[in-house]
C-alpha cells in the first residue's frame, strides 16, 4: 500500500545503514538526539548478522526539517521508509521519543513488523519536562558563541549535568568554517513538548511481540503502568536493566545489549 501521497514530496529520512544483509534492525533515537548515538551498539549487532538501519527522526540530525511535528507523522516517516526501501518484517527498536514512534508504528502498520522493542518510554501521557534543556539550546548564539567549548559554558546555567551538556553538543556541527549550528530543529522543538509526552490514543492496540526495557533508576516506566502496558500491548514482556537511568543503553551497555539481542534472537 502507498503510505500517505504527503510522503511523496517529502524527503525520505537520512540513515546510516550497518551490514549488507540479515534481519532488518531500526532504531530510533530520542529526543534531541540522533542515529550516531547508536552506533556502537549497531556495530555490534551487525557483527550478529542483523542489517541495522540508524535512522534520524524528522528535525532530528540530519533528517528533513518540518513544522509539523507529532508521534503520527513519525510514524508515517518510517513505514514511508520501510516502503521506500522495500522492507518488510523488521524488528525495531526505540528510545524514549523513538520508542513512542515504534508504539504508534506497531499500532498503525503492523504489517511492517515482526517484534519491537521500547527502551524506556510508556505508552502514557508525560508532562513537559524539557523546558530548561530546550531554552538553553534555542539561547545558544552562534554569531557570539565560536565554539564547542564557548557552548557547553553557556549552556551550563541551564543544564548542570555534564553528561547531559555532552549529549546535547553532540548536535552541534559547522555549517562553514567559524560559524556553528544545531542539527536538531530547535525553533520546532522547543514548542514540542506536548507533542513529545502525548500519550497513545485509547483505541490503539497491537498484539505484536514486544520488549519494554526499563531503567531501574529511571521513572519513565512505573510498575503502576503495567495494565496501561498491557492495555495497548498485550503480548509485552518486560524486563528491567540494574543500575540504569533513562540512559539505560549508554549506562550499563553490555546487559542492555545483551538483554535486548537475547530476546530479539527469539523472534527471529
Amino acid at each position: 500500500t502507498n503510505v500517505l501521497t504527503t510522503h511523496q514530496i517529502l524527503k525520505l529520512l537520512h540513515s546510516n545503514i550497518i551490514g549488507d544483509s540479515g534481519r532488518d534492525l531500526l532504531i530510533l533515537h530520542g529526543f534531541l538526539g540522533m542515529s550516531d548515538n547508536w552506533k556502537t551498539h549497531a556495530k555490534n549487532w551487525s557483527s550478529l548478522g542483523f542489517r541495522v538501519h540508524l535512522i534520524d527522526q524528522r528535525n532530528h540530525g540530519r533528517s528533513f526539517w518540518s513544522t509539523a511535528f507529532s508521534y503520527d507523522l513519525m510514524a508515517d516517516d518510517i513505514a514511508h521508509y520501510c516502503e521506500t526501501h522495500q522492507l518488510q518484517e523488521v524488528l525495531i527498536l526505540g528510545h524514549s521519543m523513538g520508542g513512542k514512534t515504534a508504539m504508534h508504528l506497531a499500532c498503525k502498520y503492523p504489517h511492517l513488523l515482526k517484534a519491537i522493542v521500547i527502551a524506556d518510554i510508556a505508552p502514557k501521557k508525560y508532562a513537559p519536562h524539557h523546558q530548561k534543556i530546550l531554552q538553553g539550546l534555542s539561547d545558544l548564539d552562534f554569531n557570539q558563541i565560536k565554539s564547542r567549548t564557548e557552548s557547553d559554558i553557556f549552556l551550563s546555567s541551564y543544564v548542570t549535568e555534564p553528561g547531559v551538556r555532552m549529549f546535547l553538543l553532540k548536535n552541534l556541527y559547522w555549517v562553514e568554517p567559524g560559524k556553528l549550528g544545531l542539527r536538531i530543529n530547535i525553533e520546532v522543538l522547543k514548542d514540542a513538548s506536548d507533542a513529545i509526552g502525548k500519550n497513545l490514543s485509547d483505541d490503539a492496540q497491537s498484539l505484536l511481540p514486544c520488549l519494554f526495557v526499563k531503567g531501574e533508576l529511571s521513572d519513565y516506566i512505573l510498575e503502576s503502568d503495567t495494565p496501561l502496558i498491557k492495555h495497548y500491548f498485550p503480548n509485552a514482556e518486560q524486563v528491567t536493566i540494574a543500575e540504569a537511568g533513562h540512559w539505560l543503553h549508554a549506562e550499563i551497555p553490555k546487559l542492555f545489549f545483551d538483554t535486548v539481542t537475547d530476546w530479539l534472537t527469539l523472534q527471529i
